[in-house]
């Protein structure tokens, strides 16, 4: 795992996180900003999970307020994790329908990216449409695939949730939307995604594991969805049984040039 600057905040013994103001302020400014944002673009699902969420604008929320919301709905919950943790932690909490949500958040300096998954990305961006029945239950199988996946395998299918839970795209009776979660919490992604500038592919689970990305960019191919209900039938089909002809078929070529060294 690549090093960090954050340092996640700790709860108390009642499981309090205190945040300094500085900190509430940058919530502030990054959900007020991204609320406006994604009017328009952002899909129902998500839209309604934001709604039973109901998240303050002004302060951080606490995690024990987004579990009560999550448990009610579909049995997840959210765990407080360090700013990055192996995948095999990832897997573990996923099949366990917890979500990891690092208990940090960016300074004003990384307004607009930061590498590491924030408080922010992760409670704004992904706990909204773990409300939705069909995106819980894809997510739960997919922890589930992971822990018992091989390293290789679990390369592939790091590649399906960047194409789906970070940053998919759904069709739907209002027009094409977003319910991609590493979209959803950037401004510039929201707004570039929907625009002629990227490629938009019917979403194909093979072709997603074979498509290679890099996380530093404005993605140049998002994959669209035809309803929500297609990632719940994905987690009742062979994901592994797909992932082994994405295996046998190859990488597609990159449709970026390679980070500098």
């Amino acid at each position: 795992m690549s090093d960090t600057h954050y340092q996640a905040r700790e709860p108390d013994a009642d499981g309090f996180i205190d945040y300094p103001e500085a900190e509430h302020e940058v919530w502030n400014t990054l959900i007020t900003r991204q609320l406006a944002v994604i009017e328009g673009r952002a899909c129902d699902d998500y839209l309604n999970g934001i709604e039973q969420l109901n998240l303050p604008h002004h302060r951080i929320p606490q995690l024990a307020e987004i579990n009560k919301v999550l448990r009610n709905t579909t049995g997840w919950s959210v765990a407080r994790v360090p700013a990055l943790i192996p995948f095999q932690k990832f897997f573990e909490l996923l099949a366990s329908k917890q979500f990891p949500v690092a208990t940090f958040i960016r300074t004003p300096e990384e307004l607009d990216y930061l590498q590491e998954p924030d408080i922010f990305h992760e409670i704004f961006g992904h706990c909204p449409l773990l409300t939705n029945p069909w995106f819980a239950e894809f997510t739960h199988t997919y922890g589930k695939l992971g822990l018992k996946a091989s390293k290789e395998e679990r390369v592939y299918l790091a590649r399906l949730y960047w194409m789906t839970i970070e940053f998919g795209l759904i069709d739907t009776p209002q027009g094409r939307k977003i319910y991609g979660g590493g979209i959803l919490s950037s401004p510039k992604e929201t707004q570039y995604c929907l625009t002629s500038d990227p490629e938009h592919l019917p979403f194909d689970a093979v072709e997603a594991m074979r498509t290679p990305y890099r996380i530093d960019i404005l993605q140049p191919l998002y994959f669209v969805l035809p309803e929500m209900k297609r990632l719940y039938q994905l987690a009742q089909e062979d994901i592994m049984a797909l992932l082994r002809q994405a295996q046998q078929l190859g990488l597609h070529a990159p449709k970026f040039a390679p980070k500098a060294a």
